[in-house]
């Protein structure tokens, strides 16, 4: 074998073990305990992690002060061969925090402020140039400094998860700004891609509109080319997530017959009665899951069809109802993830393609035998939520084996960070999994690492979830995070380095808009804040006239473990209120002629 005889640069994540001031150099053990020598050189410079709209901070001068035995760190540097070797030079060095065991992540208002600044991105971007919240100016496309592309199509989707994104963001800043935009934009949503059926009494939205002047033409079925010409489940689902976040704050009746009414859509045409589980397709026009007209997508069920109902809309949607029916769809959508998702026969991932019958379908299109790394990550995340509200020991248990196995195969040991698209099967003597197409790092694949290692730490205590949910976050916050131009990177190279090719380059895409980046940014507040380092969270509600059932608004921030936190003050106009049940998480609110705006602080319960 040839040695290596180039150099080349690379990141390396890990603890420091030991520092030779003498020597200038810092021994550094990876996640999974190899040692490397870090060689500090006259232009290595170190930076202490900032958040967005947060100025630089250089701490070079402290470089020997912050390099203390326990500290984690990202260190970017160059490989150089020497006697039959390697040397390391480290040219800059990320501190997480400034001292072991310190975060700035795990800072009380760390996650508020990003949401608002992402928030606040999108408003300027998509808004900016007219003054004011109008969707007939927003595009589903925005270049990386956020500039709108010179398409003029919006995808009911996109739209909808940036809704999602204002409407929590609202819920932890109490901006007002975000609320106009989540409630015009649930609005746009009803009125421009909401399709209600007469004959059959259901709705279901369009995939998109195209805008020209003052025209649309409608598009009833999807475009994009793994669900061209079909009614995916995936995407009326996603319809669901603004609205119902939407719903959360203000109660609005109008939502919740939407929201019944696609309910309605699923159990009667995308519900498989005899086999279980919902199928990931129907014609546009027979509402068939099995037309022939569907192709390779014809009688075909997936993660996305059972899965991502929890975490888009039916999580929330219980959070803002207490609805048993939606506590047991959540039961029956878990229930089908444990008994025919794991494959550790044959894999460390799940099986993500199904057949009707549940026989797996490894032909499929680009996935063919492969597994996506966040989805294997985003079903411990929600096992856990799901189990806190029923709860089963088949859901931990599939969880925690996620959590022990997934590392090893879609985690990045070296430089930190959760891969994309894996094989799921070795071959031909290999010893590591492959990647399918590349080793970057999505920016939603590392949401769903932190939120799952987040919250399987909160309830378990396993410190294992602790360090891997800290080293999640350290990666994404240090290299996710566009300080120039605002927002977050769609990808990363392994190094951490932004990927700025093709659609990747883009913030606002098909795939992008402000919806995982937001959704992580309010899970995370609730998860660091309630379950890991016990600071009290404040969120916002503002209820219509007349908005939720008898004047109760539910304000479980998620579905945590019970009695884990407690309502300790409810503001009602900025003056105290006292009508409120402190354990049961509910808020009577007064008879008003107007809409109030309500604050409600929660504290752990076992608060230390």
């Amino acid at each position: 074998m040839t040695v290596m005889e180039f150099e080349f640069s690379d990141t390396i994540a890990g603890y420091v073990t030991a520092l030779d001031k003498d020597a200038n150099a810092v021994t550094l053990k990876t996640t999974d305990n190899r040692e490397f020598l870090l060689k500090l050189t006259p232009t290595t410079y170190g930076r202490l992690l900032r958040n967005l709209d947060e100025p630089s901070m250089d701490c070079t001068g402290q470089l020997h002060g912050l390099l203390h035995p326990g500290q984690y760190i990202f260190a970017y540097g160059i490989f150089y061969p020497q006697h039959d070797g390697h040397v390391f030079e480290a040219k800059v060095i990320d501190f997480p925090g400034n001292r072991p065991g310190k975060y700035r992540f795990e800072e009380s208002e760390w996650w508020i402020k990003q949401a608002g600044s992402i928030a606040n991105f999108f408003i300027r971007f998509q808004f900016g140039k007219t003054g004011s919240i109008d969707y007939r100016n927003y595009r589903t496309s925005l270049a990386l400094t956020g500039e709108q592309k010179g398409d003029f199509r919006q995808e009911t989707d996109t739209i909808s998860r940036l809704v999602y994104g204002f409407a929590s963001a609202f819920m932890l800043t109490g901006e007002e700004i975000f609320l106009e935009a989540a409630e015009k934009g649930t609005e746009y949503l009803r009125d421009h891609m909401r399709f209600y059926d007469i004959d059959e009494n259901i709705i279901y939205w369009y995939h998109g509109i195209s805008v020209k002047g003052d025209k649309e033409h409608k598009i009833f079925a999807s475009e994009f080319g793994d669900d061209y010409d079909a009614i995916p489940m995936y995407e009326q689902i996603y319809a669901l997530a603004g609205p119902t976040q939407t719903y959360r704050l203000n109660g609005d009746p109008r939502i919740m017959k939407d929201i019944k009414m696609t309910l309605d859509l699923f159990d009667r045409f995308f519900l498989d009665r005899e086999n279980r589980g919902y199928f990931s397709h129907i014609d546009p026009v027979t509402l068939d899951p099995r037309s022939e007209s569907l192709g390779e997508n014809r009688a075909r069920k997936n993660w996305n069809s059972i899965g991502d109902h929890a975490p888009a809309y039916l999580i929330n949607l219980w959070l803002a109802t207490g609805d048993d029916r939606l506590k047991d769809f959540l039961k029956y959508t878990a229930d089908c993830i444990v008994d025919y998702f794991p494959d550790y026969e044959n894999s460390p991932f799940v099986q993500e393609k199904f057949h009707e019958d549940w026989s797996h379908d490894k032909s499929w299109g680009w996935q063919k035998d492969r597994g996506v790394v966040g989805h294997n990550l985003k079903i411990a995340w929600n096992l856990m939520r799901i189990n806190s509200l029923v709860p089963d020991e088949r859901y931990v248990r599939l969880a925690k084996s996620i959590a022990e196995v997934i590392p090893s195969v879609g985690m990045d040991k070296q430089r930190g960070g959760w891969y994309d698209v894996m094989e799921r099967t070795l071959i031909n003597g290999e010893e590591f999994y492959r990647f399918a197409w590349h080793d970057r790092k999505a920016w939603w694949q590392q949401e769903q690492g932190i939120l799952a290692y987040q919250i399987l730490y909160g309830v378990l205590k396993d410190e294992q979830y602790r360090k891997l949910a800290r080293e999640s976050a350290a990666f994404y916050n240090t290299y996710f995070l566009d300080h120039d131009d605002g927002g977050i990177y769609f990808n990363v190279l392994a190094s951490g380095i932004p990927y700025l090719l093709g659609t990747e380059r883009l913030k606002g895409s098909h795939s992008m808009s402000g919806y995982h980046s937001i959704e992580l940014a309010y899970l995370a507040a609730i998860y660091t804040n309630l379950l890991n380092t016990y600071q009290p969270l404040e969120l916002y509600f503002k209820p219509l006239e007349g908005g939720f059932p008898e004047g109760v608004i539910r304000v479980a921030p998620d579905i945590l473990p019970q009695q884990s936190i407690r309502i300790t003050g409810v503001w009602i106009d900025n003056k105290p209120w006292q009508n409120f049940d402190p354990d049961e998480l509910v808020v009577q609110l007064p008879n008003l002629n107007y809409r109030p705006k309500v604050k409600v602080r929660l504290e752990p319960a076992g608060k230390k």
